[in-house]
């Protein structure tokens, strides 16, 4: 039911197989175009730009299963994902990718507005193809995300460029997407979203041990941005609020813009080991302002396994227009109400460990294979959302609304 709504304006979309990616690369340098793997020299560490900007290399051919589970806030999202790629006479790549989430929710949103849990099953399909021409690299790409009530159809196209002596890259990107939103159960309800999607990216060798990248997203929205289920809340009488409150129809605005920068580094440590850090910033136009910072520790041990520690940091504040509690309702529509607790000021705290085995294969069809198992431990706050399950309080005295979350990752690889 509509889980495109979860998503909050500050975080940055991941990718299959993207939590694993420093990691591979680390112990993996063939994923980068070499022919055998590497105990971490400091110019085989060069390579590592790669995890920031995509430079003159095609992907490595390589196949990807897995098993995705994320469990908090009374909502449950779980399922498969499939990746492969191919590479033809070393200048295409072709890729294809198959992900599904299993949504079971009986969240605070869901409860507190007398709904009823509800399952849904949300799949995405995709597939893209890169050309690599001298230092440069053009890729294109189609993704196609249905569920019952919301599909999704985006085209992407992505250009990047080595020079000064292959230290440097510079990459350009644009996706425009349309998206049709419905609402279950009622018929006469339809509306659509049309997004552009531009990015720009620099990553630069500072020194043998140090990769630098700076990158910039924008994001324009237009069309039907809110949620058809959500509701927002007003007193029923201003002069007395212990008189309850009331629901009505959330009221968006129609237009969204959003500006995102970032700076990433990675660096080589001597002990097999690399250290990274990032800082991202966003804005948008309906106010929210979001600082994420995450620092990451990936350590080889022994001859085949790789752990990584990361931590990371998100706080954001509300939208213009979010209310825990109003005091009348939205008068025309060009009054904006909404209370998606997405949209309010909070933080969270992630702390993440992976673990990941890997060693070759000794198969005319494989070179090698890994298995990753990727947790992540989130500790959400919100600071003017409030739990509406506790019915003692006079409304807009509850309780501040909190939750924890796991988050679990069991992929396995294969490169041939």
């Amino acid at each position: 039911m509509y889980t495109r709504s979860a998503r909050v304006p500050g975080e940055q979309k991941g990718e299959v197989g993207a939590a694993v990616a420093v990691t591979d690369i680390v112990l993996y340098p063939t994923r980068l175009g070499h022919a055998r793997r590497s105990a971490l020299r400091p110019g085989v560490f060069l390579l590592l730009c790669a995890a920031l900007a995509q430079g003159a290399i095609l992907p490595e051919e390589r196949g990807d299963a897995m098993y995705h589970r994320y469990d908090g806030g009374g909502v449950t999202v779980d399922g498969p994902a499939v990746m492969v790629r191919k590479n033809f006479k070393e200048s295409v790549s072709v890729s294809g990718s198959w992900y599904v989430d299993n949504v079971s929710s009986a969240s605070i949103d869901v409860i507190t507005t007398g709904a009823s849990p509800y399952g849904e099953t949300r799949t995405e399909y995709s597939v893209g193809a890169d050309y690599l021409y001298d230092k440069s690299i053009v890729g294109v790409g189609y993704t196609n995300s249905d569920e019952s009530d919301y599909q999704s159809n985006t085209v992407y196209f992505n250009v990047s460029q080595d020079f000064f002596g292959d230290l440097s890259t510079l990459s350009f990107g644009y996706s425009q997407g349309r998206d049709d939103v419905y609402q279950n159960g009622n018929p006469d309800f339809a509306g659509n979203i049309d997004r552009y999607n531009y990015r720009l990216g620099l990553s630069q060798v500072v020194t043998p041990s140090l990769v630098v990248g700076l990158n910039y997203e924008m994001v324009t929205e237009e069309g039907y941005l809110n949620n058809p289920y959500r509701s927002y809340r007003y007193l029923t009488n201003p002069l007395d609020p212990a008189q309850g409150y009331q629901f009505a129809r959330e009221v968006y605005p129609t237009t969204h813009t959003s500006d995102a920068a970032a700076l990433r580094f990675i660096y080589y440590l001597d002990w097999r080991a690399s250290v990274g850090g990032s800082y991202r910033f966003y804005t948008d136009d309906w106010g929210v302002d979001a600082n994420t910072v995450q620092l990451t520790y990936t350590h080889v041990l022994l001859e085949n396994w790789v752990v990584d520690f990361k931590y990371r940091y998100y706080e954001q504040s509300a939208a213009d227009f979010y209310g825990d509690l109003f005091q009348t309702p939205s008068q025309d529509p060009k009054n904006y109400r909404g209370r998606d607790k997405e949209l309010s000021n909070f933080n969270n705290h992630t702390v993440s460990l992976y673990l990941s085995y890997s060693r070759p294969v000794r198969n005319r069809y494989v070179d090698r294979a890994s298995l990753s198992l990727q947790w992540d431990r989130i500790w959400f706050s919100y600071d003017d959302f409030r739990n509406l399950n506790d019915h003692t309080a006079i409304p807009g005295d509850e309780a501040l609304y909190d939750f924890e979350a796991d988050v679990y990752k069991l992929l396995f690889t294969v490169w041939y």
